[in-house]
């Protein structure tokens, strides 16, 4: 939200959801999910200055669009105090819940997928499956370090990811608590396809839109940060739940969670991985294989945008397979506002953020872009039917051939292309 009055207008009478944020900007001007401004692929003027990454989101300022994804890399203080001193644009802990107890961690808890056979030690890996559930770590002590972070770093980016079961008393309780620490935004965790499920928690939340919108209901009363909900790509149709999202109250989206996967079995036990004692469970798969697969949900999400949602403050975070600035790029030019890399970080280290900047500034240059608002949402326009393309290819032909055969009548000869009309008319 970009004004105190969209908030008074959407909670009737509730503090805005912006107002506790020490991040928030009331002076930034709204913009629309494709913002009118956007001139597209420069060609002419030259770019006197490094190009800017910072991104204002939902009111919050980061230098940069790059997020750490919720997971192992935001797992603890120790470890979100590297990601900020590295430079990333924000910060996304691992989610928490009420219970920490609950939650129990198995080891092994992932597995590779590489290039080469079954087993193969060298080949490149491509794929990462995890069967890792939310974080074990007691909630309190989560919020003192939420707490000690944004004492140490108050002009930066702290996103508590939350997930809770199906209760709307335990929901108002934990986004009470999470907010007391000052954290910036809440990321609403309705996308883990494995464990949580089996409680109505994650993925068995974001796969039942009615069950969505009400939890969404619950959120949005009581949360006065703005609220991103996180989506599942274990779903037919991923603009659903996003549409019931938006629509119940979340300012952003952030998509894809992992995709329920098998990552494969060992060929010389016979069992599958990761294996614990044997046995193992459906988990969720990440990494560069699943990219494509990602900016298919996110090319969905932000045409649904820029479709019903265009005239307010709507964000849109893209997630899956990061590992470069020209991977960042993709997702931007499809109207993401933000871009999370959490198994990125795992394989790569959180001191990669310097080089997914400078691949970006780099992307940015060949383009003569001066910011990210100068391209995000682009190559949206280029998505369309499959009847149309077939529509676009059989008149393109058609002009072809009329080009080729040249002039059909002694009218349509003109002065200035006398000689390339000629020629259009020779044979050989």
């Amino acid at each position: 939200m970009a004004s105190m009055s969209f908030a008074l207008n959407r909670f009737s009478g509730l503090a805005s959801k912006t107002s506790l944020s020490a991040n928030f900007d009331p002076s930034s001007t709204r913009r629309s999910f494709l913002p009118p401004t956007r001139v597209g692929l420069k060609i002419s003027a030259a770019v006197e200055s490094e190009p800017d990454l910072s991104v204002t989101v939902n009111g919050l300022k980061m230098p940069n669009p790059f997020v750490i994804g919720s997971g192992p890399p935001g797992t603890n203080y120790t470890v979100m105090k590297r990601a900020f001193d590295e430079g990333w644009g924000a910060v996304i802990a691992k989610t928490v819940s009420l219970d920490a107890s609950k939650v129990i961690n198995v080891t092994p808890r992932y597995a590779r997928l590489r290039t080469g056979s079954n087993g193969s030690a060298k080949a490149d890996v491509i794929g990462w499956q995890n069967i890792e559930l939310i974080s074990d770590r007691p909630l309190e002590t989560m919020l003192k370090e939420f707490k000690q972070l944004k004492k140490e770093y108050p002009d930066r980016i702290l996103i508590a990811s939350v997930m809770e079961e199906y209760n709307k008393t335990a929901w108002e309780e934990l986004i009470d608590r999470v907010e007391q620490t000052g954290v910036d935004a809440l990321e609403i965790n309705f996308s883990c396809p494995h464990g949580m499920p089996e409680r109505r928690m994650g993925a068995a939340v974001g796969q039942d839109c009615a069950l969505l919108d009400e939890v969404c209901g619950w959120i949005n009363a009581k949360a006065t940060v703005p609220v991103w909900a996180k989506m599942t790509p274990n779903i037919t149709d991923i603009t659903e739940p996003a549409r019931v999202s938006l629509k119940s109250g979340c300012e952003g989206i952030a998509a894809i969670n992992t995709i329920m996967s098998v990552m494969g079995i060992d060929m010389k036990t016979l069992r599958p991985e990761p294996c614990v004692e044997g046995y193992s469970t459906p988990g969720g798969y990440s990494y560069k294989a699943v990219r494509p697969i990602a900016l298919a949900k996110v090319m969905s999400i932000a045409k649904m945008m820029k479709s019903e949602f265009s005239g307010n403050d709507y964000s849109l975070s893209g997630i899956g397979g990061v590992e470069t600035g020209y991977d960042a790029a993709e997702f931007i030019l499809l109207g993401s506002n933000t871009v999370q890399v959490c198994t990125g970080v795992m394989m790569h280290g959180y001191g990669h953020v310097k080089t997914l900047c400078a691949e970006l500034q780099d992307f940015m240059r060949q383009h003569n872009f001066s910011t990210i608002e100068d391209f995000r949402g682009h190559s949206l326009q280029y998505f369309t039917t499959h009847t149309d393309l077939v529509k676009r290819q059989k008149e393109a032909v058609e002009q072809r051939k009329a080009e080729k055969r040249g002039l059909k009548s002694d009218k349509d000869w003109t002065g200035d292309g006398f000689v390339k009309e000629t020629e259009s008319m020779v044979s050989n």
